[in-house]
């Protein structure tokens, strides 16, 4: 490492600034070269972390790193952009002979499938004014998908345009698609518009439609002329036009686009629409043995949306889960069912920002939140007494929560359980991976936004398996654990919550971890000593909490309950579910 001459102890050398600057952009580029700037980053910052004053350990305070950071920041979203579209081809992949394509809010196609290539003349890239319809329609589209985009209501639009090509009309059905961090954009799919079986008799009753006029407006649906509908019905035009005409009154609508307009609209509220629901689903659902769960919202008092999920025994005895930042909200399948036979009813809050949960202002603690939360879900749960399941360093809430409502909880079950770091050899302990981010969280706090959402794009792109091999990768017994087929479908579908194709709930993540739980929060930890039973389970293997630092919890909290095993590292809830709720038993409430 280059000398650091007459710079302060709290800075970087010429030389080491220089290449975390170009690593950081490389990583901005190619999110899978994550890694290379982790190991720089951690050779030239450890010493420093070293030198640094743990009370007040803010290092590298320099606005010319902050800006690099920041400008790196807008690459990421670019290439966060480029894997959008990416998930946009997937999206499109479904309309098979259908034509349909995406708008962004320049009115610009950003992607197409071949049918609208082939048909409507369009390709990604090119301008709406391309689209092979008469100019007036065209204007008419973006109106519809400009009022979508400002966020109308409701978020669909059907318009009938004449194609220039064959001169015949096409009806468009425009939807608003909406990813989390990102700009809105409209999906527009194409005519070929089924007739649902039924559905004559739905317009027949809704409207006082007879038969025949029915099947007219299936005739206008299916894009046919009063001409073709004629000779199809073997009518006169004159009698179609009579029969058109008191459709028209019947409906109260003024004009054949006004009345496909709304029999399209009425197929929506039979549930036939277009599917673009966003990951994290509205239901949880694996794809080998794990049940579909629903999610069950409700509504704070500031408004937000707040999901969670119930386990087991939706009768049984209650017990708060804790799911970890990674958003782990389901358990293996065997667990689940385990849980189930013993009478357990798993409540497991989607905290704020993950899922479909609203994120909390920024103006706003999340931590606070987080307690808040919780409790509204208790109460909407008629939950009086219960106990905690926590995953890693969640505990931090499990302790407030404790400190704060003393009657309602009987017990925590702290898995791979944190305790307050309140040394630097705790940081400098752990593998390289959670020292990157907690450390980066602790002495470079305004950094941390960008190594967080880099880390998240870097799982995206490679995946979940290889982000956890990576991740764990000097902890064998994670590895193995999660390699287990039950582990594997429960954690790659519960971190849906956190991260999926078209979800990221980085920003919670980064703001969870420059919460309270940062600092020294022993003070709270020593107020429910005596109060609350806690256990902890941990590995030796576990890469956040290694065995020295265990050590020095059990020293300093020898009140707690230890459980330590050999083969498990921080997924050992995981691995030991049965012991877990065994441990557990003694807390529970009927």
């Amino acid at each position: 490492m280059t000398a650091r001459n007459s710079r302060s102890e709290d800075d970087l050398s010429d030389q080491d600034r220089n290449d975390a600057i170009d690593r950081l952009y490389d990583v901005a580029l190619d999110p899978e070269r994550y890694e290379t700037l982790l190991d720089l980053w951690e050779s030239a910052v450890s010493p420093l972390r070293a030198n640094a004053d743990f009370s007040q350990p803010r290092l590298l305070d320099d606005p010319i790193i902050a800006g690099h950071f920041q400008r790196a920041a807008e690459f990421l979203d670019r290439v966060d952009l480029s894997k959008q579209d990416d998930d946009l081809d997937g999206l499109l992949a479904p309309f098979g002979k259908v034509s349909a394509f995406v708008l962004d809010d320049g009115l610009t196609i950003r992607a197409a499938n071949p049918a609208a290539v082939e048909r409507l003349k369009v390709s990604a890239d090119a301008k709406l004014t391309k689209l092979a319809v008469h100019a007036e329609d065209i204007h008419a589209i973006g109106e519809a998908a400009r009022a979508l985009l400002v966020g109308s209501n409701p978020d669909t639009a059907v318009l009938r345009v004449r194609s220039l090509e064959k001169q015949h009309f096409v009806v468009l059905r425009l939807q608003r698609y909406q990813t989390e961090g990102r700009a809105p954009l409209v999906l527009a799919a194409s005519s070929e518009v089924g007739w649902p079986d039924g559905f004559g008799d739905i317009l027949q009753r809704a409207f006082g439609l007879t038969g025949a006029e029915a099947m007219i407006v299936q005739g206008l649906v299916e894009c046919c002329s009063v001409t073709e509908i004629a000779a199809n019905r073997g009518r006169s035009v004159d009698t179609v036009r009579a029969q058109l005409k008191s459709i028209l009154s019947k409906t109260e609508t003024n004009s054949q686009v006004e009345l496909v307009r709304l029999a399209l609209s009425v197929m929506d509220m039979a549930n036939l629409t277009l599917d673009t629901q966003l990951e994290p689903r509205l239901v949880s659902q694996g794809y080998a043995t794990l049940q579909s769960r629903d999610y069950q919202s409700l509504t704070t008092p500031d408004g937000r949306r707040l999901d969670y999920l119930i386990l087991g025994d939706p009768k049984g005895a209650p017990v708060l889960f804790f799911p970890l930042d990674y958003g782990l909200v389901r358990w293996p399948a065997t667990a689940e069912a385990e849980a189930e036979a013993r009478g357990l009813r798993i409540i497991v809050p989607v905290r704020a920002g993950y899922g479909r949960s609203d994120p909390v202002p920024k103006r706003s603690s999340l931590d606070d939140a987080i307690v808040a939360d919780t409790m509204q879900i208790l109460e909407v749960e008629q939950v009086k007494q219960c106990p905690i399941i926590t995953l890693g360093g969640d505990f931090y809430y499990a302790v407030r929560l404790a400190k704060l409502f003393p009657d309602t909880f009987t017990g925590a079950l702290a898995c791979a359980g944190v305790l307050p770091m309140t040394r630097t050899e705790q940081y400098e302990r752990m593998d390289k991976w959670h020292r990157f981010i907690l450390a980066g969280a602790k002495y470079t706090p305004h950094l941390l936004p960008f190594m967080v959402k880099a880390g998240f794009l870097l799982a995206r792109k490679i995946g979940k398996r290889g982000f956890i091999h990576a991740v764990y990768g000097n902890s064998p017994a994670d590895v193995e654990t999660f390699e287990d087929p039950e582990v594997f479908e429960a954690m790659v579908t519960g971190s849906e919550v956190a991260l999926s194709k078209s979800y990221s709930a980085h920003d919670s993540f980064a703001r969870m971890l420059l919460g309270a739980q940062i600092g020294d929060w022993t003070a709270e930890l020593d107020a429910i000593k005596g109060h609350l039973p806690v256990v902890f389970l941990n590995g030796t293997q576990d890469p956040q909490v290694p065995v020295k630092t265990l050590e020095e919890f059990q020293r300093e909290h020898d009140w707690i309950d230890y459980h330590v095993y050999d083969d498990a590292g921080q997924l050992i809830f995981f691995r030991h579910w049965r012991d877990a709720l065994d441990l557990l038993t003694p807390f529970l409430k009927t």
